[in-house]
């Protein structure tokens, strides 16, 4: 594997332990992979943010560490809102330790937006290199923007945030980006939602696995894009995908889809997953919502009172930017929240059924919360949340 003359040196000891075993741990990720060289990267998105998920000896790994980032790094979600988690009834203990983890993260110059939609806050352009860790971020920067990433682990995407540098094998190559099968849509989309694209994408990740999947047959907006892309990689693996005439990749080459196995997906496969059980609580925002999810479920809920608890999540910077419409959703009762998800914390555990419009939390609900998941579409969710 090909390193320069500052590799060589940080690689000897020149720039403190920590960047020396950053970048022992970027090499040894090179050479599992077959990289022949490292590729400087506009930004890094690292994982293992909520306490829930890492606990005690991963934010004691966190404190051992000593450098700061070089490039822009943002967090993922963590297991509360920074500032109203005494609002969401999150126990002290749990607080104290999540607010250890943000700090260990802040001192490594790691920005606490905390978020998994990172491409609402910071410019990703086609053909940037990343080292993103999020699942969902990673489906969105390859397949929506053009970006390239792998879907990097936690200490991976923090080794490259500090080194600058990520192993350059996988989606970074123009030869590991082209489809491995074709999926034929047969449904009447016109008037799919958000929820209707997730669905599709839980239906499909179990197909294809971490194949890159083609599609035909669908024209999804950029929220459905990012609906898709989630449960896909909640489902199965998928990293990386193409719409046809749709998503960049996908309008700028000509793949040869010959020879390329084909499914077809009929409208009865995605009708059955929109299942009618009871419901104890409703939450939006996985991935976190955009500024037009948030418009649109502010004027469903204008002049109404949640029923049930609702929880919306969004990223502090989308939130900042739309108080008015964050005011007029928690007008009605729900709340809007920073920072962290459905998933990743540890609130939702008291409720045995929860409500989504997210393919991404239909499959991760039941595990990471331990309750039972229904997908409807946003309206779905606010009538039932209010009736």
């Amino acid at each position: 594997m090909h390193l320069d003359p500052e590799d060589e040196r940080i690689l000897a000891g020149e720039a403190g332990e920590t960047r020396q075993k950053m970048l022992e741990l970027l090499v040894a990720l090179g050479r599992v992979f077959g990289a022949e060289r490292l590729v400087p990267i506009k930004s890094a998105q690292v994982s293992g943010a909520s306490y829930k998920t890492i606990g005690k000896y991963g934010l004691d790994w966190l404190a051992s560490l000593d450098a700061k980032a070089v490039v822009p790094a943002v967090l993922n979600p963590i297991g509360m809102a920074r500032t109203r988690w005494e609002e969401m009834g999150i126990d002290p203990g749990f607080a104290k330790n999540q607010q250890a983890v943000v700090a260990a993260y802040e001192r490594l110059g790691i920005r606490l937006d905390c978020t998994c939609t990172p491409y609402y806050l910071y410019e990703t352009r086609y053909g940037d290199h990343l080292a993103w860790s999020e699942s969902s971020a990673v489906s969105y920067a390859n397949s929506v923007i053009g970006a390239r990433t792998n879907r990097e682990g936690g200490p991976g995407a923090l080794a490259a945030a500090i080194i600058g540098k990520t192993p350059c094998y996988g989606l970074h190559l123009d030869t590991k980006r082209v489809p491995q099968m074709v999926i034929e849509v047969h449904a009447d989309t016109s008037r799919w939602g958000v929820a209707d694209y997730g669905a599709l994408g839980y239906h499909v990740g179990k197909l294809v696995g971490n194949r890159i999947p083609y599609f035909r047959g669908i024209k999804p907006d950029t929220d459905q894009l990012k609906a898709i892309g989630a449960a896909m990689a909640a489902t199965g693996a998928v990293a990386l995908y193409h719409v046809e005439g749709v998503t960049p990749e996908a309008q700028k080459n000509r793949y040869d889809l010959s020879g390329l196995e084909t499914i077809s997906v009929e409208q009865a496969e995605i009708s059955r997953l929109f299942t009618q059980i009871p419901v104890d609580a409703v939450a939006l925002g996985c991935p976190h919502c955009s500024p037009a999810e948030l418009a649109e479920i502010a004027r469903l809920l204008t002049g109404k009172i949640v029923t049930k608890p609702l929880y919306v999540f969004a990223s502090e910077g989308v939130i900042n930017k739309n108080t008015r419409i964050v005011d007029t959703i928690e007008k009605s009762g729900a709340r809007v929240f920073a920072d962290t998800c459905m998933v990743v914390s540890p609130v939702m555990e008291q409720y045995p059924s929860i409500m989504v419009n997210s393919g991404k939390a239909l499959a991760y609900v039941p595990n990471m919360c331990g309750g039972q998941a229904r997908i409807g579409t946003i309206e779905d969710c606010i009538q039932v949340a209010t009736e």
